[in-house]
């Protein structure tokens, strides 16, 4: 009897001392079908790791954002692993707040080199990796090509500013509800600001000057926002200016859309004919631009991201490593086919056949990504980066409150030289309180 109890009291501090030894990762991430997707799929890394337990706080995006920024801020240590945007990433690295995910650099399996240049610098500080891309995305034209040989029309794979208008009024057909263009209308840095900023690069626009000056005094920002202006009300859809990705997505979908320029992700969506009416007729272009050398594209990843407070940083490494690795894209082209493999991170999904059958706009997503330079993103030299962003901590607010004001224009509710005079007040008021130039 007595023997019987100390073996099973040897084998109860056994189970015990495993279940003690598994660490558990807390991950926080956006709420999004590629990140619920991942969830779906640990079953893989945990058969790799039995030893590490993975906890998912799941959030919207702005609610993740504001968590996530007040937790890494404060060194709360709330979470070990962080999915954060490439806005994030040279600020928070900077400021000492990531760690280096330097052993995933040294590790020949995961193949750091393999990652697109053009992703993989804006995730890079002083010629360290401070966070891994799960997914990456630039911008593109999407259109009817349906629609545009019935105008005569035919797209070039770089087309400009110009033709694009053109065309726009050509195939707008208002009595059918058929708008030419659908364009990002809705307030919001990473809204119509991320695709007026984009835009902006190729009209010889900046932000800044190399001082910090506030630049929406200049002409090129008047001709920026002057153009899209008179082009969405000439070719758009009504209530624009509430139009985000979203709503334009839906529009496309639905037959509502002669051209879209927006995500490159969004290419899988509209040609995929389960989601969307027109995916027969989709065609891909490279975002316009004005003969000035630089197109009207973005570039924008999300990431993993280890906080430096994070006691775990060794087992949350292992976890990227595997959710940002060439394995995981090679998983879910197996449970769920190569169209919802992981886009815009690895230079050799694009070089794959299968995902070059299965998704007819690889290349030009390979090559709008690779067209984005966010160390170089203006006609001008400028003292930031980013390509639809600045890479400050200041400017989720002040790009917030400029794009108010340019969602107000598009609206009609004042004009263009009151909001780009009402941007250019709230912008060098925001900066002299920030102390800049710094």
């Amino acid at each position: 009897m007595k023997l019987k109890t100390l073996l099973l009291g040897a084998c109860s501090a056994l189970m015990f001392a495993g279940l003690a030894s598994a660490e558990t990762l807390t991950i926080a991430t956006v709420n999004n079908g590629d990140m619920i997707r991942m969830q779906k799929l640990t079953d893989d890394f945990k058969a790799k790791n039995p030893d590490i337990d993975l906890q998912w706080v799941t959030l919207e995006e702005n609610v993740l954002r504001q968590k996530v920024t007040t937790d890494i801020a404060t060194k709360a240590g709330q979470y070990d692993v962080l999915t954060i945007g490439t806005y994030e990433v040279p600020i928070w690295s900077k400021l000492g707040w990531l760690a280096p995910l330097d052993k995933l650099s040294a590790d020949k399996d995961y193949d750091v080199d393999d990652l697109l240049p053009a992703i993989r610098s804006g995730l890079t500080t002083d010629g360290k990796l401070y966070a891994a891309p799960f997914y990456g995305e630039s911008s593109m034209v999407m259109y009817r090509k349906d629609l545009f040989d019935k105008a005569g029309l035919k797209m070039p794979d770089a087309p400009t500013w110009d033709f694009i208008a053109d065309a726009a009024r050509k195939i707008t057909d208002k009595d059918h509800e058929v708008y030419g263009i659908c364009l990002r209308g809705k307030a919001g840095w990473g809204e119509n600001m991320a695709f007026l900023t984009a835009m902006s690069n190729s009209f010889g626009a900046r932000w800044f000057d190399e001082k910090w000056n506030a630049q929406f005094d200049q002409p090129e920002w008047k001709d920026t926002l002057s153009f899209y202006v008179k082009l969405m009300k000439d070719a758009g859809p009504p209530g624009a200016s509430s139009n985000g990705f979203n709503e334009n997505l839906a529009l496309f979908q639905s037959g509502k859309c002669g051209m879209w320029i927006d995500a490159t992700v969004a290419a899988s969506f509209v040609a995929d004919p389960k989601q969307s009416k027109v995916a027969d007729n989709v065609g891909f272009a490279l975002a316009p631009d004005k003969g000035l050398g630089k197109r009207g594209n973005w570039l924008w990843a999300w990431n993993l991201a280890i906080p430096a407070s994070s006691k775990k940083t060794e087992a949350a490494e292992k976890f990227i490593s595997w959710a940002t690795s060439k394995e995981y894209t090679n998983l879910v082209a197996q449970k769920e086919g190569w169209l919802n493999a992981p886009p815009g991170t690895r230079t050799s999904l694009y070089a794959n056949a299968d995902y070059q059958k299965a998704a007819p706009f690889a290349k030009m997503t390979l090559d709008s990504i690779n067209s984005a330079d966010p160390t170089h993103p203006t006609v001008k030299p400028v003292p930031y980066v980013g390509v639809q962003f600045v890479a400050i901590p200041e400017f989720q607010g002040i790009g917030t409150a400029v794009g108010q004001q340019f969602s107000a224009a598009l609206a009609g509710q004042i004009s263009v030289d009151q909001a780009l005079k009402a941007a250019q007040q709230l912008t060098e008021r925001e900066m002299k309180k920030a102390g800049y130039p710094k």
